[in-house]
């Protein structure tokens, strides 16, 4: 079974960026649709982004044009590149993994395996 752990997450000033790791163990990884949702406290987790196998990628809205979801097959790993970071994107970040596309990405529950999360805190 793939098993995710996430790391890179820190504490960062308002415009700066970070990237998020997501590795997988398993070589059936690559196959496997991938998510980034965060959870910020008292907040319902939600989803940042998404890619698929086959590498087509979603964003929410609230992070369109800073964030860039990537991934390197032959290192069983997922990134997440956050760039001109804002306090409101303080949160736990968690990857997820399917292996097949979720019938609604948004829907935390339809993803199968969840990593650990990693801390990220904009601030000044």
């Amino acid at each position: 079974q793939v098993q995710l752990v996430e790391s890179g997450g820190g504490l960062v000033q308002p415009g700066g960026s970070l990237r998020l790791s997501c590795a997988a163990s398993g070589s059936i990884f690559s196959s496997n649709d991938v998510g980034w949702y965060r959870q910020a406290p008292g907040k319902q987790r939600a989803l940042v982004a998404s890619i698929t196998g086959g590498g087509t990628t979603n964003y929410a809205d609230s992070v369109k044009g800073r964030f860039t979801i990537s991934r390197d097959n032959a290192k069983n790993t997922v990134y997440l590149e956050a760039n001109t970071l804002k306090p409101e994107d303080s949160a736990v970040y968690y990857c997820a993994a399917s292996p097949s596309t979720p019938n609604n990405i948004y829907n935390s529950t339809q993803w199968y395996i969840w990593g650990q999360g990693t801390q990220v805190t904009v601030s000044s």
